[in-house]
């Protein structure tokens, strides 16, 4: 039985993007391992909180009320990405970092499916999350290098890794290729040893 995996991506430079290698990395070692649906951000961009998505949220979910037709409709595509998030096993979430953090429709996404009483909700000890048994892997590209006076300026990654954790997830594993602007003579190089990590990881999650 293969591992139902949801392969999240956004992917601005097409064909010259760096992250893509690491999309088509994953899914050439994951190949007969893994029943994937695709995601592609690009193609279906993510609905943001308006005013209308809010209200629908917050008098459903805080609330406990149910919906009128047009509050319903209007959160229905955060509700059909929640539920595409929840029947996978193992969800793979591919974007370059765009001015020191998540690229606006990725962002979008994760506040998408972070919906309280679907992927997280409370009790009274505190925040819960319901995605236990799950498994995410962050992949990320990004031009600079963000280690040691850079580290603080580093919100990609670090809060993809926050949105999961706190949903619940039971494993979170980034996987990046940094510095690629910044040393292009080492990218190739870079790249592969993401590439390498990539094939050792879907060995351990996929056995």
């Amino acid at each position: 039985m293969h591992t139902k995996t949801l392969v999240v991506t956004y992917l601005p430079s097409g064909e010259r993007s760096n992250t893509k290698q690491l999309v088509d990395a994953f899914l050439a070692t994951a190949k007969g391992k893994a029943t994937v649906e695709h995601l592609d951000l690009l193609r279906e961009l993510p609905d943001v909180f308006s005013a209308e998505v809010l209200g629908a949220y917050v008098t459903r979910n805080y609330m406990g009320e149910a919906l009128a037709p047009a509050p319903a409709q209007a959160i229905a595509k955060m509700d059909r990405m929640t539920a595409q998030l929840k029947a996978a096993d193992i969800v793979i979430v591919a974007f370059p970092m765009h001015n020191f953090g998540l690229p606006a429709p990725v962002k979008a996404w994760f506040d998408s499916i972070l919906l309280k009483g679907q992927t997280w909700d409370m009790n009274a000890s505190g925040f819960v999350g319901l995605m236990k048994g799950k498994k995410a892997l962050i992949l990320n590209t990004s031009g600079g290098s963000y280690e040691g006076p850079m580290a603080g300026w580093e919100h990609a990654v670090s809060l993809a890794r926050t949105e999961f954790t706190f949903m619940g997830f039971d494993a979170i594993e980034a996987i990046t290729a940094s510095g690629l602007n910044a040393n292009p003579a080492q990218a190739p190089a870079v790249i592969a040893t993401a590439v390498a990590k990539i094939n050792d990881l879907v060995a351990r999650w996929y056995a």
